[in-house]
């Protein structure tokens, strides 16, 4: 069966896996080095409202509390990140690069006065982006993978407002309300032209003028044909030479 013009953006590559893995693996390094050698790396997290906190909105998300928050983070991360990989690779960095100034910037903005750390912020805007991009782009592919995403993530929906597990368990759900916000945003004004339906007709291009194109000329405003004029039946005459 032959592959249609979109179908062909869909294809694996070696860095459909290696960019998620490596990102991984940067978590789990940056933990180690916490771990081991600079126990105070927490510091260069996002502390909100102040000077200093603004070199934590790019790094923030490297750095992790303990050994339980570092894994949960990353077992997404890796799946997101490969998905954005294979299903969006136009905007793939686009998207990456926006999604973690912009968490963090929100997270900077709304933010407890408290050091924001961990990738769960960036959790959230992917789930976001993916989910909402896909409903809008309309392709079955990835309106499929929008209803997994709700699927294995619907879940995480409560933990992006203040409520009695969130204040009490230190989860900022600042960042996964700002990396949401984020997702969404970046979904509806980030421009996806692959995944645009093929144009075949004149008729179906947006700046498609039909008023000087005969065939069109034959309806009315409300579509209704116009029967055209019946041509006049000239009698001729002949004469006769007498």
């Amino acid at each position: 069966m032959l592959k249609s013009s979109i179908d062909k953006n869909f294809y694996f590559s070696l860095s459909v896996m290696l960019f998620p893995l490596l990102f991984v693996l940067l978590l789990w390094m940056t933990y180690y080095l916490n771990l081991h050698y600079f126990p105070e790396l927490y510091q260069y997290g996002i502390l909100p409202k102040t000077v200093k906190g603004l070199r934590g909105i790019p790094l923030h998300i490297f750095i992790h509390g303990n050994f339980k928050h570092l894994l949960n983070n990353s077992i997404p991360i890796f799946f997101l990140v490969m998905a954005l990989k294979y299903f969006y690779r136009q905007q793939f960095f686009k998207v990456l690069f926006l999604g973690i100034l912009f968490t963090g910037l929100g997270t900077w903005l709304l933010g407890r006065n408290s050091y924001h750390i961990g990738a769960s912020g960036l959790v959230y805007c992917l789930v976001s982006f993916i989910f909402f991009k896909g409903i809008l782009t309309k392709y079955y592919r990835l309106v499929a993978l929008s209803l997994t995403i709700v699927l294995l993530y619907g879940g995480i929906i409560w933990y992006m407002f203040p409520n009695a597990e969130t204040l009490k368990g230190n989860v900022s759900w600042e960042g996964h309300f700002a990396g949401f916000v984020t997702g969404l945003i970046m979904a509806i004004f980030i421009k996806t032209p692959q995944f645009d339906k093929p144009i075949f007709y004149d008729w179906e291009h947006p700046d498609f003028d039909p008023t000087d194109k005969p065939f069109f000329k034959q309806f009315d405003e409300n579509g209704n044909f116009i029967n055209p004029p019946k041509p006049e039946i000239v009698e001729e005459i002949s004469q006769l030479d007498n």
